[in-house]
């Protein structure tokens, strides 16, 4: 597992890498919420009331960043999140 801290605007984002047969599964956390890989379900962290936002096609934080939202839970359209914005974008909103 690669734990790593990545500046953002407003704040440092902790980077959670684990390597899987394949692809690696992948986890941006700051404050408020989290940015997931395709590895993890949106409806469970809208079940357990999280906020979070899922990108796909991803294998690095960088590739996180750039990657256009594509689903997120309630909680994190409540912070104005959209689909569609960046990751980057998801999570400075997240702080």
């Amino acid at each position: 597992m690669l734990i790593e801290q990545i500046p953002l605007e407003n704040g440092c984002a902790l980077g959670l890498r684990f390597e899987m047969q394949k692809y690696p599964l992948l986890v941006i956390r700051v404050e408020k919420g989290f940015l997931m890989c395709g590895y993890l379900n949106v409806s469970a962290a809208e079940t357990l009331g999280d906020t979070a936002a899922k990108v796909k096609g991803v294998q690095s934080f960088e590739d996180m960043l750039k990657a256009p939202v594509v689903e997120l839970t309630k909680f994190a359209g409540e912070l104005g999140i959209e689909i569609g914005m960046t990751g980057r974008k998801a999570l400075e909103k997240m702080f």
